[in-house]
């Protein structure tokens, strides 16, 4: 199933963490935050969110109780394995093997930084792109051999198996499947609640000066507000560099280490999203929503929406409205 088929989808459904001891525990409470309830502004439906494992884990001076045994993984639409701790180590045989059945059964699989052993040793990745904390690509790589590791991305999703980099690519990998599922108003608004940036492209380069910019702290503070706020406008690289007050070169060199990603491309992606959230909202036509994002005519938002989002705006407005019914 593609991204664009499943973008959307209105039924977020069950999600299972699948836990044991060795995981690593930031990245399981990243799932469990995002996943285990509602913003208070979003009013529809949610995650049943269940922790699935065969007994009591230690997570430090915490202990998780699973609700259910590592065979409710099979029970679920969505699985998520956070990080292994010891990529040294194979991961327990019952887990890999629970992994592989859920999947099996249907499940949408996601591995959360080196959650991606687990995956790999349950065969989800052979003759597939994957990626993991940019440490352990290299062992990835080495110990699977049919896995088409990628070291330079956030996050990679094949629709039904994803796999993330580590720490901040699991809060994107997450708000990427809830955009996926609810769409991306619903999706911004689990950022504002988690205080992160409400998208990071998946194919963004995982080692970023600055992955998660706080104001004030880097030199494009105070432009990359200005530019949310002035997306109607026709911006080139020059308007970028005048308003910063630097040159198309030096501001280049601060997008690529601050969002890892040259100034064109972060803001056709800020221009997409905003799109997302004007055919999710409004009844606006298609011809006004490419001018409110600086795209000018309804044939280049068309190109550029149906290229990144995977549906034309068209489908994509009239699938929301249908799993808002």
């Amino acid at each position: 199933m593609s991204v664009g088929e499943r973008v959307g989808t209105g039924r977020p459904g069950r999600v299972a963490l699948a836990v044991t001891d060795g995981m690593l525990h930031f990245e399981l409470s990243v799932a469990y935050e995002v996943f285990g309830s509602a913003p208070d502004a979003v009013d529809g439906p949610w995650y049943d969110l269940v922790v699935c494992g065969t007994d009591a884990v230690r997570l430090g001076r915490f202990t998780v109780e699973p609700e259910h045994g590592l065979d409710g993984l099979a029970h679920a639409g969505t699985v998520i394995v956070p990080g292994w701790a010891d990529v040294d180590v194979d991961p327990p045989a019952d887990l890999v093997d629970a992994v592989h059945a859920a999947h099996e059964a249907g499940a949408r699989v996601a591995s959360l930084c080196t959650g991606a052993f687990v995956l790999a040793a349950a065969g989800l990745l052979d003759g597939r792109r994957a990626t993991t904390h940019w440490a352990h690509t290299d062992v990835l790589a080495a110990r699977h051999p049919r896995v088409e590791v990628d070291p330079d991305v956030l996050y990679v999703d094949n629709g039904s198996v994803l796999t993330s980099a580590g720490k901040a690519a699991a809060v994107d990998l997450c708000l990427h499947l809830v955009r996926l599922d609810l769409g991306a108003s619903v999706a911004n608004t689990v950022a504002r609640r988690l205080v992160v940036p409400p998208h990071r492209d998946g194919g963004q380069a995982q080692f970023v000066s600055t992955p998660v910019p706080s104001p004030g702290n880097h030199p494009l503070a105070e432009l990359l507000p200005w530019v949310l706020e002035n997306l109607d406008r026709p911006l080139t690289v020059e308007d970028l560099a005048r308003r910063a007050g630097m040159s198309s070169r030096n501001l280049g060199r601060h997008f690529r280490a601050v969002t890892g990603s040259t100034p064109l491309q972060w803001l056709l992606n800020q221009r997409i999203r905003h799109a997302q959230e004007l055919l999710e909202t409004t009844d606006d036509t298609i011809d006004s929503v490419a001018t409110a994002t600086g795209m000018g005519t309804a044939t280049t938002l068309r190109r550029h929406f149906h290229r990144t989002v995977g549906v034309p705006p068209d489908t994509y407005r009239r699938t929301f409205r249908a799993t808002a019914r």
